[in-house]
């Protein structure tokens, strides 16, 4: 597919039928994974591959750490759909292009969504290289979706599944990595916050920031998806860090990380056929 004007559920239902006759057996989680955590799919069997873009008809992914890949595979017995990357609302894109990988995964059948990210540790239990289990989050984009199919209104939700942030919870602890469970907020960018940002998100609960998930953690849940998420803290936010953030740094912070998310996804998916 190409660029479109057509609706975003014309566009999911098209993808779907595609993916569908290329995979029979559809998936049973998404997975959408953040800046520089793409090596996590090394151990799927893929089944098929192509990008984002073309299966979509959306722009591509322009930021570095993202490929822009979907892939649908198995793992440890778990049908799943993979997105590498995603597009971000400071790159020009409204709500409803970021959270349409969230509609073809529901449209596919898919009931667990589980998102991850690159992001900045505010509270002072966070530092670099530690996963933190979302328990709950702050939309600081200034944006919702309202999604085609859906009667619920996404913020009167709660959002994250409590049994889903426990089993990964569970999965960090059985292979050693370090875990924190925390609020994350998930703002506009593209510009990293201010150190009075910071303390601003730090009053109201914060323990991570980044500029993703949130819009389509929303859409999961309005769909009707079990939603998890999985920050990885990069770096210290501003104001508690004493370095220059850049985007390189969070990448590569990312990358560091990028061997215990991998072993904390692959025990969480070992014991999911035979767990509710």
């Amino acid at each position: 597919m190409t660029p479109t004007s057509e609706s975003p559920l014309s566009r999911a239902d098209a993808a779907a039928r595609l993916l569908s006759a290329k995979v029979p057996r559809p998936p049973s989680v998404a997975l959408i994974l953040g800046s520089g955590l793409s090596g996590v799919v090394e151990s799927i069997r893929p089944e098929f591959e192509t990008s984002t873009a073309h299966l979509l008809g959306t722009a591509s992914a322009s930021v570095a750490g993202h490929s822009g890949k979907v892939i649908i595979g198995t793992l440890f017995g778990v049908r799943l759909l993979v997105f590498l990357g995603r597009i971000h609302l400071y790159e020009g894109h409204p709500p409803e292009e970021q959270t349409l990988p969230v509609l073809l995964s529901a449209r596919l059948g898919a009931g667990i969504l589980l998102l991850t990210n690159a992001s900045g540790g505010i509270s002072p239990d966070m530092a670099p290289g530690d996963l933190m289990v979302i328990s709950d989050q702050i939309n600081m984009t200034g944006k919702t979706v309202l999604l085609p199919g859906t009667s619920a209104r996404p913020g009167s939700l709660d959002v994250y599944d409590g049994r889903l942030a426990e089993r990964l919870h569970r999965a960090a602890v059985a292979t050693g990595v370090r875990v924190r469970r925390g609020i994350y907020a998930g703002g506009l960018g593209p510009s990293y916050e201010t150190a009075a940002e910071i303390k601003m998100l730090r009053r109201l609960g914060a323990d991570a920031v980044g500029m993703s998930t949130v819009l389509e953690a929303l859409a999961g849940r309005a769909l009707g998806m079990r939603v998890a998420g999985i920050s990885v803290i990069t770096n210290l936010a501003t104001g508690i860090s004493t370095g220059r953030l850049s985007h390189e740094e969070v990448t590569a912070g990312a990358a560091a990380a990028g061997g215990n998310l991998t072993r904390m996804l692959q025990e969480f998916l070992r014991d999911l056929p035979a767990t509710p």
